[in-house]
């Protein structure tokens, strides 16, 4: 079982609208949508580790 970390984010009504529609068009919730936005700004920025998979990052 893939465990996952809560905790409260304080974000700006009109990002949340943006994200919101973004989601929509994805087919995601807006919590896996700005998961997703994460997880991909980490892979580009070198960030998830090496060797590791998404899996073991706990995705």
């Amino acid at each position: 079982m893939i465990k996952k970390k809560q905790f409260p984010l304080r974000i700006d009504y009109d990002l949340y609208t943006i994200l919101e529609q973004w989601a929509q068009d994805e087919f995601r919730s807006v919590n896996a949508q700005i998961e997703y936005l994460l997880r991909e700004a980490a892979k580009r920025a070198g960030r998830l580790g090496k060797g590791k998979t998404d899996q073991q990052q706990g995705s």
